[in-house]
């Protein structure tokens, strides 16, 4: 492991949620491990790979004593964790805001499976139903149960807004939802270009997008003349798998562990901001590659 990078990764990261998010004001004794510190950990976790608590405190108790001088046992890591959700989403947001790509007026807008059961007593017992579903993974051809990733983020992978929502739901709606309860964030820019997958294409829901003040970029319909700056979304579909493979292939997406939906929430969550801490401080510091984990996966 690159202790000096992680371990400044991990400082600074500290830093701005302890001194912008205002967390960790309890009234009567505060916790052993601040608020503050729970968020570190579990980014330090997502960015080391480890899909086990248990084992992932365990090394935390071996190698990260000096930054986390108390860590609680594995119950109580996952309840804090749980609890924790809305100030992850907060922490992603904050760092975001916090670098120049925040106002990027092109944004990427794609969906990914994050399966959560492969058995069907599993999704007979799991306490995710009513919640999960069954949805078709295109990009490996096979079905799954789970729940579905919406991510809209910019072109270098910061996310904007995410969501989680059951697979059957259609993609178009989905979005729009996600619009809706951000109305204020869509107002506050102009000339916004969405870039989307065949899968977002109707006319409706284009036409939803411009009375929100947002131009579609879609690949054309059937029978339909090739609209302008079609011939950009190859380069932009790599864009959007690399960053689905940072989520699966570096971030362990599909390796969450959660079984029930705050679990699943927050594991997701913990993933975005793992990889939203990566680019910022990437950016802070002026790497060449933006959302690069290698100074901080091992």
């Amino acid at each position: 492991m690159n202790d000096e990078n992680l371990d400044t990764l991990l400082t600074t990261l500290y830093v701005k949620i302890d001194d912008e998010l205002g967390v960790n004001r309890w009234m009567g004794r505060p916790p052993q491990l601040t608020d503050s510190e729970l968020i570190c950990l579990a980014v330090a976790q997502a960015l080391l790979g480890f899909h086990s608590e248990a084992r992932w405190l365990r090394y935390a108790n071996a190698h990260l004593t000096s930054m986390f001088p108390y860590l609680p046992q594995q119950s109580g890591y996952n309840k804090r964790l749980r609890a924790a959700l809305p100030l992850v989403k907060k922490a992603i947001r904050i760092l975001a805001t916090d670098t120049d790509f925040w106002f990027d007026n092109h944004w990427i807008v794609d969906s990914t499976p994050v399966p959560c059961g492969m058995s069907r007593p599993t999704v007979k017992r799991s306490e995710l139903a009513g919640w999960a579903g069954y949805g078709y993974c295109a990009s490996h051809s096979r079905f799954f149960w789970g729940l579905r990733l919406y991510l809209v983020c910019t072109p270098t992978g910061m996310p904007i807004l995410w969501a989680l929502a059951n697979p059957k739901m259609d993609e178009r709606e989905v979005l729009q939802a996600m619009l809706d309860v951000e109305a204020g964030l869509i107002a506050d820019r102009t000339g916004l270009l969405l870039i989307s997958d065949k899968g977002f294409v109707s006319k409706e829901f284009e036409n939803d997008l411009a009375l929100r003040g947002i131009e579609l970029l879609r690949p054309s319909f059937k029978r339909e003349k090739q609209r302008k700056g079609e011939g950009l979304l190859k380069s932009v579909r790599q864009l959007i798998e690399s960053v689905n493979d940072t989520l699966k292939g570096q971030l362990d997406l599909e390796q969450h562990g959660g079984r029930t939906f705050e679990g699943v929430a927050v594991r997701v969550a913990q993933r975005l901001l793992a990889m939203t801490s990566a680019i910022w401080r990437n950016h802070k510091t002026g790497a060449p590659l933006m959302r690069s984990l290698i100074a901080y996966d091992h």
